[in-house]
């Protein structure tokens, strides 16, 4: 599904097909292979300081990835690298031990038996368009599964694919707080 509440194609699953609170729009974007947390608010200022990239809010990643990355790519992602001409933010990057707990995907990543792959850690402090793929194929390990596990604070922890709850008083001020210009 596209996460926006309108369509210019008017034929594709948004938001508003599945989520009936008025007023409510979403801090940033999920493109349409990847899935994870999507923020919905109707707080003007919680909304600008999550947006805007002066603030530099975290966003943490799940990324499987073709092959596994060496040290140097790693640290090629960590540094920043260029996409379309502008080098990107550096990020916090870890290998994950093993592949995190999530239920299947649909439809199905690709699969090919010769190729192994591995996840990654992938926190970014800004959200260009693509930006994790095309960071991720920059450094020669195409992304096939992409996950945002947690925005700030708040993560996907307890809730299942399609939940959704609000956010209590106090994560609010959390995350105003979390997020101060640099």
């Amino acid at each position: 599904m596209l996460s926006q509440f309108t369509d210019s194609q008017g034929d594709r699953a948004i938001l508003k097909n599945f989520i009936d609170v008025p007023g409510v729009y979403p801090v940033g974007r999920l493109d349409r292979d990847s899935e994870g947390l999507l923020l919905l608010t109707d707080h003007g200022r919680l909304q600008h300081r999550l947006s805007n990239p002066q603030y530099g809010h975290p966003r943490t990643y799940w990324v499987q990835v073709e092959r596994q990355p060496d040290a140097a790519a790693l640290q090629q992602l960590r540094q920043g690298v260029e996409i379309k001409g502008q080098r990107t933010r550096p990020a916090q990057v870890t290998g994950l031990p093993q592949a995190p707990t999530l239920p299947p995907r649909q439809p199905p990543i690709r699969y090919r038996k010769s190729v192994p792959t591995s996840w990654l850690e992938l926190v970014l402090t800004e959200g260009r368009n693509r930006q994790v793929r095309r960071m991720t194929a920059a450094v020669g390990h195409p992304t096939l599964r992409l996950v945002r596990w947690a925005i700030g604070s708040l993560t996907l922890a307890g809730l299942a694919p399609g939940d959704w709850r609000s956010l209590t008083p106090d994560e609010v001020q959390q995350l105003l707080a979390e997020n101060l210009p640099p």
